[in-house]
């Protein structure tokens, strides 16, 4: 049996350079100031669906992605592991959209893609570690959803069983398809590029892409080989509704981004005594760092 997946991924701006410009004065992200990177859980998502597109022979893999057109990355990046093809949703109608708006806007680029089997995604995104796209997608497809998953562990029959990792344990459950799947940075770390997917794939292009560079040999590479042409749609191309994608769609605000940097007047030594270390657990318990 043969599956049609489709993996939602983002390219997301790396939290670990966090510094003075990464907001913009309308509380939007300037993703422009920083260095955009797959966000991690979407990799593993990723390996999720190159996993049952093995132990499906004939499966397809398509990524989906929202963005700047600097996003089309995302997709490359996919085509250099494994998947089949891609879409890139970017408009400047779609920029500074919250979960609300982002969820919207894909699935109404989901049902432009057509018949799916199954919608795998990471659990959260870096940049805002909400966990909500997905689940949000799944609501309005009126499918079913599966969150926290590790492991994807069979398809067959119309439902697939999915092991769960949870704060307090593990669980197997069966949901039936099409479904969509959230997949945990516990889950299998994602395969490394092919170096002969990377030959095949590295002139794939948008058109907006394709209409920015300057390179008459690259247009006619692009011209004789339809496959190196990615998807690129916009607001209209998706029949979306311009009052709920982007700002106007989003009733969620980022109002500022700290980055915090702890200090050595923040910590504390101890000596390793029952006292201190009694004293320590009571401390983490009672802030809720712990417990």
């Amino acid at each position: 049996m043969s599956l049609k997946i489709i993996v939602l991924a983002k390219q997301v701006p790396d939290t670990r350079n966090v510094g003075k410009d990464a907001m913009k004065a309308d509380g939007t992200v300037n993703r422009a100031a920083l260095p955009a990177i797959f966000n991690p859980e979407d990799l593993n998502a990723l390996e999720q669906a190159l996993q049952l597109k093995d132990q499906h022979p004939g499966s397809t893999v398509s990524l989906l992605t929202m963005g700047p057109p600097r996003a089309a990355e995302i997709l490359r990046e996919g085509l250099f592991r494994g998947a089949d093809g891609g879409v890139l949703l970017t408009d400047r109608a779609f920029a500074g959209a919250d979960t609300l708006a982002t969820s919207y806007a894909l699935a109404c680029a989901i049902r432009k893609m057509g018949e799916y089997d199954i919608i795998i995604g990471g659990r959260q995104a870096i940049d805002g570690d909400t966990a909500q796209v997905g689940p949000q997608v799944a609501e309005k497809l009126h499918i079913p959803q599966v969150t926290y998953a590790e492991k994807i562990i069979k398809i067959e029959n119309g439902k697939a069983t999915i092991k769960r990792r949870l704060e307090r344990g593990i669980e197997i459950v069966e949901a039936k398809t099409p479904l969509v799947v959230t997949v945990n940075g516990s889950a299998d770390e994602c395969r490394p590029r092919n170096a002969k997917l990377v030959q095949k794939y590295k002139y794939a292009k948008t058109v907006s892409e394709s209409q920015n560079q300057d390179n008459d040999y690259l247009g006619s590479i692009l011209d004789s080989r339809p496959y190196l042409k990615l998807n690129e749609w916009s607001v209209v191309d998706v029949d979306a509704d311009l009052q709920q994608v982007g700002l106007s769609g989003s009733p969620t605000k980022v109002k500022s981004i700290e980055n915090v940097v702890f200090q050595a007047k923040e910590s504390k030594r101890l000596t390793g005594t029952d006292v201190e270390i009694d004293d320590l657990m009571k401390e983490l318990i009672a802030n809720h760092t712990i417990g």
